[in-house]
């Protein structure tokens, strides 16, 4: 009996999804729960396994569509039947393609993407409610002032879907030109195009784009930088991460420092952890601590829930979990939700420092830059004064300066920097 294929619902937000892979082509045989096909989502990219075992019999819907959850993209046989028939042409509906073509419409290139046809006329007067979409697509719309009314829906049984509005959108804003002759794009995680080449963006570099530009738009950026003498720190790793890792089964990094350390600032100065509801102030109860992990394909920023909470070795066990599910595209929206204050590392990839952008709805972002060896001047305990060679690293603070005030972020950063330059905790 053949099983069909599903959009998963990634989340009770997530009304549609992306298929931007499929790790296996017709005739394949499948196991179940193995890797079956990659999706792109409004809060995370996610690797779906198959829900039975036997023989990909089809994929409805190719690489590059976007569809509603709970849509038919695929079929598993148990590999006795006839021929494998071959993939479907991309579409744009299960419901359009199911009526066929138009007899009058020239057909299509299986390489491009389908038009949608002209929607009907309809009132002016329409309410967009009657509009087959999401509420998500509703807000989209009202935030870019668009009639959902004058769309025609790519999404199942004609459903408006955000792709449709961004579309929508980006024809508005783009004079009109010939059509250029593009290449297939190339999967998130696939190497650079070729020079001269024109594919499109993925859908997560689309989600960042948009949410960067937003973060910019709302908050008031300012940033400061100090500068931290990590030597102690970096002595202590040397020291124990071997047995660190024989004793807990954990590898021990750097990071945990920093989320310890910005943790204790925020205990002191709540304001740095809150967020903007209109006029009002959310301070919230825990610390929730946005990691951001680079990705061959783009960023995320996964969530440790109650932060504040954990040991030193919890820390490091939840900031590795994170990292590992991120780049093997196991998170769950929930995992990418909530975060209070974030911490990026852009100096893992030799960056003395950063300005990081805002991460939304937070009010304030560190970013940690690479560690490197130093002079520094050293004043001892009898005031004397000498040159060393040191650890330092430069941490910035990203603040929206609407809630936060210079003084208030600089007082929070003095204290990130006492507690790395005079480390104190047991890190077991």
């Amino acid at each position: 009996m053949p099983t069909d294929i599903v959009m998963p619902q990634m989340g009770e937000s997530i009304f549609e999804g992306t298929i931007t892979k499929w790790l296996k082509k017709p005739g394949d045989k499948v196991q179940r729960d193995e890797p079956l096909f990659e999706i792109s989502t409004d809060k995370v990219d996610a690797e779906i396994p198959a829900p039975a075992s036997g023989v990909l019999q089809e994929i409805k819907i190719p690489e590059g569509n976007t569809v509603q959850v709970n849509t038919v993209v695929g079929v598993i046989g148990d590999g006795n039947g006839a021929s494998t028939p071959a993939p479907t042409v991309a579409r744009t509906s299960p419901e359009r393609e199911s009526k066929g073509p138009s007899p009058a419409s020239p057909a299509a290139p299986a390489a491009q993407k389908e038009t949608p046809a002209p929607p009907p006329a309809r009132a002016a007067a329409e309410d967009e409610d009657d509009v087959r979409s999401s509420p998500l697509v509703r807000k989209l719309a009202r935030e870019h002032n668009v009639d959902l009314a004058k769309l025609s829906g790519t999404g199942a049984g004609g459903r408006v879907t955000k792709q449709d509005v961004l579309d929508f959108v980006e024809r508005r804003t783009t004079a009109p030109a010939p059509a250029p002759s593009v290449a297939r794009a190339p999967s998130p995680a696939s190497p650079a195009a070729i020079p001269g080449d024109l594919v499109p963006m993925s859908q997560m570099r689309k989600i960042i784009a948009q949410r960067m530009i937003e973060s910019r738009r709302t908050s008031a950026h300012v940033h400061g930088m100090f500068e931290v003498d990590m030597t102690r720190i970096v002595n202590l790793r040397n020291k124990l991460k071997s047995s660190f890792e024989q004793r807990t089964g954990a590898r021990l990094t750097l990071m945990p420092f920093f989320v310890r350390a910005a943790i204790i600032g925020l205990q002191q100065y709540p304001i740095v952890n809150c967020s903007l509801e209109g006029d009002n102030v959310r301070y919230h109860q825990h610390v929730n601590a946005g990691i951001a992990v680079a990705l061959d394909w783009g960023l995320i920023v996964p969530v440790l829930k109650s932060a504040d909470e954990l040991n030193f070795l919890g820390l490091q066990r939840g900031i590795t979990d994170l990292g590992e599910r991120a780049r093997t595209k196991k998170l769950m929206p929930a995992d990418v939700e909530g975060a209070t204050f974030t911490i990026t590392n852009p100096g893992q990839f030799g960056a003395v420092f950063g300005l990081p952008i805002i991460n939304q709805p937070n009010v304030a972002i560190m970013g940690v830059g690479g560690i490197t060896k130093q002079p520094l001047v050293i004043t001892d305990k009898d005031g004397a004064d000498s040159i060393a060679i040191r650890s330092v690293v430069h941490l910035t603070l990203g603040y929206d300066h609407r809630i936060i005030d210079g003084a208030t972020a600089d007082q929070f950063m003095a204290v990130v920097k006492k507690t790395l330059e005079n480390w104190s905790e047991d890190v077991g």
